[in-house]
């Protein structure tokens, strides 16, 4: 049943957002129209969204990676799966040795980090292109988590992750993926071995950043991990 009434409800969710931001509503006239127009709207919304970041300093993401968290997010946010606005973001289509982290806080449309982030020893060399839901595969798993509680591990401060797409990460708790600090996700590592390294499957970052983003995020907020091999199953297996 949500397949069928949630193109209303995010049309009527981005139909308020745009009125906030002073964006042009599309209306819609008949029923036929609701699923084509759900798109022409959040896509143009996402990308004033876009736009709009404040990069403070940083890079931006791609466009595309988000757009497809950008996404997830609302829905997320419209189910009570997550309840912060910050939104990270991990893309895997990047090289290791790139920061492909963004931590953006979506209340202020700020960029609070964007950092490196290590994938999994058995999903790739420099770039990840091999990904597992099962346990000790030792590789990442992509798609949409909520962000869980902090721990102590053997790596320090940890964050639990819950993986919300069934088959493709939701064995995450059980597997012990988790967010972490790493010393081989370094600048002086990736000097020595020509690539960043690698995790048991962790999205884990750099030492001196983990308090902060493991703080800032921690406590449902939404997690993304994308690559264009999944490129738009995330959404659709969280509307299914």
């Amino acid at each position: 049943m949500i397949y069928k009434i949630f193109p209303v409800v995010l049309v009527l969710f981005f139909s308020f957002y745009l009125r906030e931001t002073n964006l042009p509503v599309l209306k819609i006239t008949h029923n036929s129209e609701i699923a084509s127009t759900t798109n022409s709207i959040s896509d143009s919304g996402i990308e004033k969204v876009y736009d709009n970041l404040n990069s403070n300093q940083f890079d931006l993401p791609n466009l595309k990676s988000f757009t497809e968290a950008l996404k997830g997010f609302y829905l997320l946010k419209e189910k009570g799966l997550i309840q912060k606005d910050i939104l990270t973001l991990v893309d895997f289509s990047l090289s290791s040795n790139n920061k492909r982290l963004w931590v953006i806080d979506l209340t202020t449309n700020t960029i609070l980090y964007n950092c490196l982030v290590a994938h999994g020893r058995n999903t790739g060399e420099e770039f990840a292109n091999s990904f597992s839901n099962a346990d000790r595969s030792f590789k990442s798993s992509l798609g949409f988590y909520a962000t869980g509680e902090i721990y102590n591990g053997k790596h320090g401060m940890s964050l639990k992750l819950d993986g919300l797409e069934k088959g493709i990460n939701d064995n995450a708790r059980e597997r012990g993926v988790v967010m972490h600090a790493a010393n081989y996700v370094s600048n002086s590592f990736i000097k020595n071995n020509k690539r960043l390294g690698r995790s048991q499957g962790c999205p884990a970052i750099p030492v001196e950043l983990s308090k902060g983003i493991i703080n800032t995020i921690k406590n449902k907020s939404c997690l993304f991990i994308y690559h264009p091999s999944a490129s738009l199953k995330s959404i659709s297996s969280l509307i299914s």
